[in-house]
């Protein structure tokens, strides 16, 4: 059992890595001021492993955290990794039982926002975009939690990234 003081962090790796990956490195930093206990850091699964055991895996980290964050993109409503393997269809969040366990064929990340719906935690939705497009959350996190655009443009007209309104989010 894990006291609730992690930060679990959610995102459709292959779109928004560059979002997830920049919010590690003010983490790691000595000079950025955003820290978080990583719930990703206690146990890790196998690429191999069944989608149910994978996602005991992700309940087991989230269990441990305080704070959910969402990094929504483009692909994020599309991402359907994590839906049974042993079903032909896509078929959200119906379940059966297989090998014993309760088989889940929502997606990885409906089943992370679902969670954290259900256990309310704190939710903070980051858009890898300039503006807020809550049409492309997952459904269950829509209208909850802190939604921020993850970004803005400065006066060069060049794009960055809003720390200041990130670490206000998840430290706040």
């Amino acid at each position: 059992m894990y006291y609730r003081t992690r930060a679990y962090i959610a995102g459709e790796w292959d779109g928004d890595h560059d979002l997830i990956e920049q919010l590690h490195k003010w983490n790691e930093s000595n000079y950025w001021g955003l820290h978080f206990l990583d719930a990703h850091d206690l146990k890790q699964s196998r690429d191999s492993s069944l989608s149910c055991t994978i996602k005991d895996s992700l309940r087991e980290r989230l269990n441990a955290s305080k704070t959910f964050v969402l990094v929504v993109g483009a692909n994020t409503l599309k991402a359907t990794a994590g839906s049974c393997q042993y079903c032909q269809s896509y078929s959200g969040y119906t379940r059966r039982r297989y090998r014993g366990k309760l088989t889940d064929f929502s997606s990885f990340i409906e089943y992370e926002c679902e969670y954290a719906r259900k256990h309310e935690l704190k939710v903070v939705v980051l858009y890898n975009y300039l503006h807020v497009h809550r049409e492309k959350c997952p459904e269950s996190l829509r209208y909850i939690g802190n939604h921020i655009a993850a970004c803005y443009e400065g006066q060069d007209g060049r794009y960055y990234w809003d720390y200041q309104a990130i670490r206000k989010a998840i430290e706040g």
